[in-house]
């Protein structure tokens, strides 16, 4: 039979997730001869032999690849056969040129590893640091590309005999899986000189003592999530006074013990990124009370390393698992850096001879309307791309905000949005970012023309992105950055015109040199015009309005109760307020949830960023459906009085209505007033479709009560889903801004 030679090139495959593997026993079980490698434009192969057989070959290709795979196009060109004589995986080509090869994301332990990992007839039983092709580090282990050994952390790690047959073994799971080993010749556990560094772990957990658990992209401190001394001694250490931490559960079944999970959650829970997922609480879960203090809710997490599985099969209970750093410092993942920076926090250490070259957080989400919402989009999902409608003119990169700090380096339709840096307010959480930036210059090789940044100018962020020479800067105001992320959350490109952006949040500087923070803009990616906001009032004290709500409570209405909780400051207070010393103006939404929780005595000061806003709505009555009106102010642009729904809420106060009646009705007013702004915005401008983005939309009783109001009114709804709505989405949004001003 005559037989053809087709070369099918497959670009933007994520490297180190079976691709090539996949091919090889495709093309080998069709009886195909050729080749399978990498190169600077992604995963070529090249096959060879009967045509029908070929065009199975192509018809398979897109249809059974690898569950992790991501195949962006594929593109089948004939060329004159070779007369190979098998099929065989080539050696990859770093070449030079452009890099177009994907790196992919950690993956949690697959099935098949944890079937071999309980296995006693296994030589892997028990191991650490089982993985395969389906599983395992990626990210969080690649010093560069191509995805080899040779470049990653496991590089000191020689297979022995046994793996390296498997690694070279088309049919075995293994093959030319990067991460391979065994307890032979792979990294070892330790904690001090334990001979069962795995049992001691479980004993330290089991009376109570805090451990230090060297994970895949840092440490993590843990303690036995039922026992309230261990988790208030591990809170006290860390200095984090309320802040809740996660708990990892061994299973659904066990996560369901502690929250209500329902089917979108539990596909988040199991699913190959293993976030944490922010659940409502079971009433009774077994945790300790210094867990999630006065929280509703749980930050739930499965196991995702064979470590993780196998100390909470130890353990036999759920355990609290936080970032191992001290509070609004980076996650340690450098040995001697935990060392020193987690000795006076954890009692023990259970460590590992793996390098982490990339210090990487927990992703967190939630669930709304059964869809998941990212909170922090980190590890299991950085650096996969973001796919944007509209193409990239030069590579761009974007430098984000300054708290829950993200960049964004973006070339061709690929947004990569980074593993979460943090609040660029120290030394070393800068460093982590600008190294972050070099490193995925070097991985996706883009030398970016265009920079964004914050408006700003004393963002860190903002000031890295200024003393940058040889590119054109592009300032991006913060919450059109917001809207711009929405859009692009959702494939809106540029061709699709502006939307009514609702960009809700804490703070944010706006071009008039006022703090923006409760927006409605008449928004495309290229520009937007400011159609309304939340009447401004003063931030006395500026910061230090932010982190004592009641301040806020003084400038937008003069009442006694909060006066009585603070007589020596008050009248300073009131009165720099009304003057206009060191208190600017600020349209901020998220000032005004911080004055409401202060008059109903929810939050006078605050511990972490959003806490006040946080309790108010854990506070809230879901059942109560009462709305406090505000006025809208007319003019260009109007202007909505927010402190209406304060003077409700005193009203509401004094008459001993309850405080958790009056916190619903406040939200139901906020929503209220957010309709009304998009109402006037549809009259004046013709839109029709709401994006909705900043922080303060990661309230949930908030954002129903919203959808549910515009969605009747007839409004087309945009959410985050792919990206954090708060300030961890910003860089994608200054990045296609940046892009649609090209």
């Amino acid at each position: 039979m005559a037989t053809i030679r087709t070369a099918v090139r497959v670009e933007g495959v994520v490297q180190g997730v079976g691709f090539r593997p996949f091919v090889h026993a495709l093309a080998t079980g069709l009886g195909l001869t050729g080749l399978v490698g990498n190169d600077l434009d992604g995963v070529f192969a090249e096959v060879e032999g009967p045509a029908a057989a070929v065009s199975e070959f192509l018809r398979r290709l897109e249809r059974d690849a690898p569950p992790l795979a991501r195949i962006e196009r594929v593109t089948a060109t004939a060329v004159a056969p070779r007369r190979s004589a098998e099929f065989v995986i080539a050696a990859s080509d770093a070449g030079s040129g452009v890099r177009r090869t994907l790196v992919s994301a950690d993956t949690a332990t697959c099935a098949d590893c944890l079937r071999e990992l309980g296995d006693p007839a296994d030589r892997r039983h028990r191991y650490p640091f089982i993985n395969c092709t389906n599983c395992g580090p990626r990210f969080t282990i690649v010093r560069d590309v191509p995805y080899d050994r040779s470049l990653t952390t496991m590089a000191p790690f020689a297979m022995c005999e046994r793996c390296a047959a498997e690694y070279h073994d088309p049919a075995d799971r293994r093959f030319h899986a990067q991460p391979t080993c065994c307890p032979a010749c792979g990294p070892r556990l330790t904690l001090d000189d334990a001979t069962d560094p795995l049992q001691a772990a479980a004993e330290l957990l089991r009376h109570g003592r805090v451990l230090a658990v060297k994970g895949l992209g840092g440490y993590h401190l843990a303690a036995d999530a039922a026992c309230e001394p261990a988790v208030a001694a591990l809170r006290r250490r860390k200095h984090r006074e309320d802040k809740p931490f996660a708990v990892m559960a061994a299973d659904l079944a066990a996560a369901a013990e502690l929250a209500e999970v329902d089917a979108t959650a539990a596909d988040l829970l199991t699913s190959p990124a293993r976030p944490i997922v922010l659940l409502p609480r079971r009433p009774g879960a077994a945790v300790a009370p210094a867990t999630a203090p006065g929280n509703r809710q749980l930050g739930i997490m499965l196991p995702y390393t064979p470590l993780h599985h196998l100390l909470l099969a130890a353990v036999a209970r759920p355990i609290v698992l936080t970032s191992g750093n001290v509070s609004d410092e980076p996650i340690a993942y450098r040995d001697d850096e935990a060392g020193e920076t987690l000795k006076d926090i954890a009692d023990a250490f259970l460590t590992h001879d793996r390098a982490i070259h990339v210090r990487t957080d927990d992703s967190v989400t939630r669930t709304f309307r059964g869809r998941p919402m990212l909170v922090r989009r980190s590890r299991g999902y950085v650096p996969e791309p973001i796919t944007t409608s509209t193409a990239f003119p030069r590579p761009v990169l974007a430098c984000g905000a300054e708290l829950k700090n993200t960049f964004c380096l973006a070339r061709g339709r690929h947004a990569f949005v980074s593993h979460h840096i943090g609040d660029l307010e120290n030394a070393e959480t800068l460093r982590s970012f600008t190294e972050g930036i070099e490193h995925f210059r070097r991985l996706f090789d883009i030398d970016p023309r265009v920079v964004a940044y914050d408006l700003h100018p004393e963002y860190l962020s903002t000031k890295y992105a200024l003393e940058l020479d040889g590119v054109e800067l592009q300032g991006v105001q913060h919450h059109h950055a917001h809207v711009a992320s929405c859009l692009a959350d959702n494939g809106h490109g540029v061709e699709a015109g502006p939307v009514i952006g609702v960009a809700f949040d804490g703070t944010g500087y706006g071009p008039d040199g006022t703090i923006w923070g409760g927006e409605f803009l008449a928004a495309g990616l290229a520009a937007f015009e400011r159609g309304g906001h939340l009447a401004p009032v003063p931030m006395p004290g500026g910061a230090a309005a932010i982190r004592q709500p009641w301040r806020m409570a003084a400038a937008y209405v003069a009442d006694p109760e909060v006066a009585r909780r603070h007589p020596d400051q008050w009248p300073a207070v009131i009165a720099m307020a009304a003057r206009g010393v060191n208190s600017p103006l600020t349209s901020s939404a998220g000032r005004l949830f911080d004055a409401a929780a202060a008059l109903l005595g929810v939050r006078d000061s605050i511990n972490y960023e959003g806490q006040a806003a946080i309790e108010l709505e854990q506070l809230a009555d879901p059942g109560e459906a009462g709305v406090y009106p505000a006025r809208v102010e007319a003019g260009s642009p109007f202007r909505i009085c927010g402190s209406d729904l304060l003077h409700a809420v005193i009203e509401d106060r004094t008459n001993r209505v309850p405080a958790p009646v009056i916190a619903a009705r406040f939200h139901h007013g906020v929503a209220a007033l957010i309709e009304a702004g998009c109402l006037l915005m549809r009259e004046r401008h013709g839109l029709g479709t709401v994006a909705l983005s900043g922080g303060v939309f990661q309230n949930l009783l908030l954002l129903n009560a919203v959808v549910g109001r515009l969605e009747a009114g007839g409004f087309r709804v945009l959410l985050h889903g792919r990206v954090p709505c708060n300030d961890g989405g910003i860089s994608l949004g200054q990045a296609v801004i940046a892009a649609s001003r090209s």
